[in-house]
């Protein structure tokens, strides 16, 4: 089996922080890359930014300076510090991990979201 749960989505206002949570796991599978992406109501699922195993990171220029991916690999937990939110980043935060199976291919799998609402 396996899992990819987000937790730490809430209420904030402008200029407030919260930290996102995505736990993976599954017997058999190794994680590597993971990634956060989010999506507001009537617009296409975004990249936000990316973690390697190695703790290498890439974010997309909207959030630069103010979201930080981290990860600790003991636990298989990627986390996203978010400073300084604006109205702007009011979506539905989503997990991606790269899982690796026992044959060796590598397979995509999403969370189920957290809801990020920041009010004006």
């Amino acid at each position: 089996q396996v899992q990819v749960v987000e937790s730490g989505g809430g209420l904030v206002q402008e200029g407030g922080s919260l930290r996102l949570s995505c736990a993976a796991s599954g017997s058999g599978f190794s994680v590597n890359d993971m990634s956060w992406y989010r999506q507001a109501p009537g617009k296409q699922r975004e990249l936000v930014g990316t973690i390697t195993t190695g703790g290498n990171t890439k974010y997309v220029d909207f959030v630069k300076g103010r979201f930080t991916i981290s990860r600790d690999n003991a636990e298989n937990t990627m986390y996203l510090q978010m400073n300084d939110l604006k109205s702007e980043d009011t979506a539905v935060y989503y997990c991606n991990a790269l899982m690796r199976a026992v044959n060796g291919f590598q397979y995509s799998y999403w969370g189920q979201g957290t809801q990020v609402t920041v009010s004006s």
